[in-house]
């Protein structure tokens, strides 16, 4: 794993962005190992082994813990050290951890179960908008609509995933309720995942384009049934897609931008007891 060089003065002598971009190479290394499983539940995490072999502060691996512990990814146990923990006790909606996920060899059953967490949500976010909505949210999700059509025909995938993300964030605020839209940075990653391993079709099919002008339309006329019963055929639409080119293309696991190379941080552990819990 490359990292920046801190030099002698250490960690504290860098600035706010390079400390920043530490933390997060950090992060990624053992997030990654962790959702692959190269970092197995149980396994006891080393400070000291950590540092030497990531090359970085004890302070910049302390950092990072406290994350992945607020993530559920690993736990304080007294007398024994920092542990992986099961996949059980993840925060499974974090958007960083879904990317992580999505960058495994398992990263088609990760979206496979996401999108069963569309298919639970959005066609009733949309049910919900089209009865609660008001005029200025129905009005954003027509013109979105219009902007995603036109991005799509003319073969635009940022400009389109871009639009798509908005579309659909803006969908779940317009439901009214403050859970669903929460859940906006979930179904962000979940679509930007897709693109980002190549997931979609390079140019969007015109009936998956018309569904979203059917959902947003169905809202603005506040028809309940029809944006619900579009919103599901945009799920199952995109999760067919999903099967037919992993089936066609088979694509390797794709890491995290600016992601380190995987692995390197699986080798520093130690046995229980090397290391004292965080405070």
């Amino acid at each position: 794993m490359a990292v920046p060089d801190i030099g002698s003065k250490g960690v504290e002598s860098m600035s706010a962005d390079t400390r920043g971009d530490l933390h997060q190479h950090v992060l990624d290394a053992l997030g990654l190992d962790i959702t692959a499983g190269r970092l197995a539940p149980g396994q006891v995490l080393s400070i000291d082994a950590l540092s030497e072999q990531l090359e970085v502060s004890r302070s910049v691996v302390r950092e990072a813990i406290r994350v992945l512990t607020s993530m559920g990814l690993v736990q304080s146990r007294r007398r024994v050290g920092t542990v992986v923990r099961a996949a059980s006790g993840w925060s499974l909606f974090d958007p960083t951890l879904i990317r992580w996920r999505l960058a495994g060899r398992d990263r088609l059953d990760q979206l496979h179960a996401l999108t069963e967490l569309r298919e639970a949500v959005e066609p009733m976010a949309a049910r919900l908008a089209a009865e609660r909505a008001d005029g200025q949210d129905r009005s954003e999700l027509v013109a979105l609509a219009a902007r995603l059509w036109e991005a799509g025909m003319s073969g635009e995938p940022e400009r389109f995933l871009e639009i798509d993300v908005e579309f659909h964030d803006a969908l779940l605020r317009a439901s009214g309720n403050p859970m669903f839209a929460q859940l906006g940075s979930t179904v962000t990653e979940i679509l930007a995942g897709r693109t980002r391993h190549g997931l979609v079709p390079a140019i969007p099919q015109q009936a998956a384009l018309q569904d979203h002008v059917d959902v947003a339309t169905a809202i603005q006329r506040g028809d309940a049934d029809a944006a619900s019963d579009a919103m599901n055929r945009i799920v199952r639409r995109s999760n067919e897609e999903m099967d037919e080119l992993f089936r066609e293309g088979d694509p390797e696991p794709t890491e995290p931008t600016d992601a380190p190379t995987p692995g390197t941080a699986s080798s520093a552990t130690e046995l229980p007891g090397d290391d004292r819990p965080l405070d």
